[in-house]
């Protein structure tokens, strides 16, 4: 028997000028997504980047109070690489967020403020791709930031942020795309990106010297350049980075 062949993936829209990437930690958005980030940047267009924390509790050697501040600026350095200036922390608490309607309210205000036409987050299934557990900031992030594209145009959901705020509703939303999903939809070609992508993961620096002990810039490369190239036999055997696109 010949194995099933797996459907190309689609070119993702490109007629939008805002995007918000909504993720949990520092780094989510390195391991995968930042050399379409560079493109999309490249062609002029804007990305803003949201963090629900400030990745406190992910370097086990380094006590949380030293490790935020620093996670914290590792992030800011690498959005810079990609062409992102405007980096938000939500401050929820590292390992320990919980999906639920503070979560989502405090989404929903960033999708307001910013008024994007396309939303990005990260893989919110239980598993990557059936073999590996998710965690749990993952899923409950990728989550409430599908929900929250739809509570942010919904005047009569959290209110309080009009009153409170000042934030209109913004119903603009008109895409959400989930990187890292085992079952993507649609892809941007890495190419021209990859090499600010390798050096925006290399700016956390930190977290990968505490997660492998391989020599950093062959980690990242072998990483981001094998994903892409796997991904690239779905996508005209070009190297690129796949998303889940849900329309709204």
């Amino acid at each position: 028997m010949t194995e099933p062949t797996l459907p190309q993936l689609q070119p993702m829209p490109d007629d939008w000028q805002r995007a918000l990437a909504v993720v949990a930690h520092p780094d989510d958005l390195e391991y995968g997504c930042s050399a379409a980030i560079a493109a999309w940047t490249d062609a002029g267009r804007e990305v803003t980047y949201v963090l629900a924390t400030r990745g406190e509790a992910g370097i086990d050697t380094l006590e949380p109070e030293e490790c935020g501040p620093l996670r914290e600026r590792e992030q800011r350095a690498s959005a810079a690489v990609v062409g992102v200036t405007e980096v938000e922390f939500l401050d929820h608490r590292d390992g320990v967020i919980e999906y639920g309607t503070a979560l989502r309210r405090d989404i929903a205000a960033a999708v307001r403020r910013h008024r994007p036409e396309l939303v990005i987050t990260l893989n919110h299934r239980d598993t990557w791709g059936g073999v590996a557990w998710n965690t749990p900031d993952h899923v409950a992030v990728g989550r409430a930031t599908l929900d929250a594209a739809g509570d942010a145009g919904n005047r009569w959901i959290f209110p309080e942020l009009l009153v409170a705020q000042g934030l209109q509703p913004w119903n603009g939303v008109r895409w959400v795309a989930v990187a890292g999903s085992s079952t993507p939809t649609h892809a941007v070609e890495a190419t021209r990106g990859m090499e600010r992508a390798v050096r925006s993961l290399l700016e956390h620096r930190t977290y990968i010297e505490a997660l492998t002990d391989e020599e950093p810039e062959a980690y990242v490369r072998d990483f981001l350049t094998g994903y892409a190239e796997r991904t690239g036999e779905r996508f005209g055997g070009r190297p690129a980075v796949a998303f889940e696109l849900f329309t709204r």
